[in-house]
Formats: C-alpha cells, structure tokens, sequence
C-alpha cells in the first residue's frame, strides 16, 4: 500500500487484524490491568527492549477513559524523551508493535497525534495508537507462557538425563582403565569426547532429543564393556536355582509333629 497524502504511515495486514479485537461490552480496564495484559504480552512474545519499552510507555499513557477502545496518543518527542532512545528507534518499536498485532495505529486528517474535545472540554476520541489488541489478546499470553513453562521444564528434565549419562559413562571408562587396564577403550572414549563436543549448552533454547539418544546409547555401550571386561568378555545371566512352585507354602517341609506343636503354642489372638 502507498503512504498516504496526509504522511501516513503503510497500511498492514496485520494492523487490520488486530482491529477487529474488541473488548467485552461494558467492559472497563484499568491501567494496572493493562499493565499487567501488556507484561504478560512482552514474555510470551519475547520482546526485545526497544518494542518492550515503548509498549510500557503507551500502557502508562493509558488515562483509564470509558471507552469501548484503548486510545493514547502520546508524541514521539515524548516517547524519546521517556525510553531514552532515538526517534528512528521508537518508529522500528512501533512497526514491531504492529507487526505482532499489540497496537493498531488511528490515524487524524494531518497525521498527527491528539486528542478530540467536546465543547465542554471532555476529550472523547483520540487519534494514536489503540491499545485494545493488548487485553484483548490476555487469554493468549497465559496460554503461551504455560506452554512456554513447561518446555522450559522438559528442556531441563533433558539436559539432566544427558547429565546423569554423561557421568555414568565416563564412570564405567574409569572403572574400565581401573580394573581392567589391559583392554583397548580408546573407540569408547573418542566418542565420549566427540559427544561432549557436539552436545548443546544448556543456556541453548533448544530440545537435545538427538544428543539425549545418543548418549543413552553411549551409556549403555561404555557400561557392557565394563561388564564384558568383568565376565572375560562374556554377558551373564544371573542364574534362578529356586525350583520350586511359587504356590507352594513356604512350611511344606515343616515335619507334621513340629507343625502341630506350632499350632497349639501360638493360638489365633498371636496373629495378626
């Protein structure tokens, strides 16, 4: 779309999206409720500074007027003035803030903000941003930030199974080099620092599905060498020598003189 004559700024689809949000009929927000709706915003979108700052200071423009719509209008100059960044910095916020359907711009005759009065003086429109996609959306950011939580938790529950394979790993090669020196581990322990190389910080946002299967599986080969090395290369089995029915009861030996003394001895009120 083309700017308009007046200086607009470009239509975008976003924009018109998020105008067709609508607050609740009868609905009044305050700006703590607004703040709160904006924060909550900021997180599950991961904003960064420049965008979070000026969409704090639009909420605390926000005069808690009864309208069905959001309305603020602050200046640039006012803006700049408040985040201490520059002019073309807070138009980039603006754009990202419309982009990701937070604001929606209302655009005046001159391209101007400001705000409409009435003959007595009661302002009741404004032209600036509306701030209504902001609450509107509050739903939305709760649900993100549970999805967001619990990713967080299954990427930590992930790295400490890598952990805890890691270590068991390098235990089973020490205990390797330790009792039996004479076997060749060097196969087993490239890949152990190979791994440990491509294995992602956990400061990284990211799943280790890959590198969690890999060292299970590392794990487990570092552990049957060891146990190989223990049995002369060989896997046991524990063998069960107990062959006898698991119905039987355990006194089916007991001598039938020695079970019927047992049973006069200790009468029912012993038993519990």
């Amino acid at each position: 779309m083309q700017l308009a004559s007046s200086g607009g700024r470009r239509l975008r689809h976003a924009a018109l999206v998020a105008r067709e949000l609508a607050l609740e009929t009868g609905r009044t927000v305050t700006r703590k409720e607004l703040s709160a709706a904006a924060r909550e915003a900021a997180k599950a979108l991961n904003l960064k500074s420049g965008a979070r700052w000026v969409l704090s200071e639009l909420v605390a423009c926000w005069g808690e007027q009864e309208w069905d719509r959001l309305l603020v209008w602050p200046s640039n100059d006012y803006l700049v003035t408040r985040t201490g960044k520059s002019e073309r910095a807070i138009r980039a916020a603006f754009r990202v803030l419309i982009d990701l359907q937070l604001i929606v711009p209302k655009e005046s005759p001159n391209g101007k903000r400001y705000a409409v009065k009435d003959l007595a003086g009661e302002i009741i429109d404004a032209f600036g941003f509306d701030l209504t996609p902001v609450y509107a959306r509050r739903g939305e950011w709760a649900e993100r930030l549970i999805e967001q939580k619990q990713a967080r938790e299954a990427r930590k529950r992930a790295f400490d199974e890598i952990t805890i394979a890691r270590r068991a790993a390098e235990e089973a090669l020490s205990a390797l080099a330790e009792h039996h020196p004479e076997l060749d581990r060097s196969d087993l322990e490239e890949q152990v620092k190979g791994l440990k190389a491509r294995t992602p910080a956990r400061s990284m946002k990211v799943m280790p599905h890959d590198a969690l299967d890999q060292w299970t599986a590392l794990r487990r080969a570092c552990e049957e060498a060891f146990l190989k090395a223990g049995n002369g290369g060989e896997i046991r089995r524990h063998t069960n020598n107990n062959n006898g029915s698991p119905s039987e009861p355990c006194n089916k030996s007991f001598p039938k003189k020695a079970e019927a003394v047992r049973s006069i001895e200790q009468t029912s009120e012993h038993l519990s």
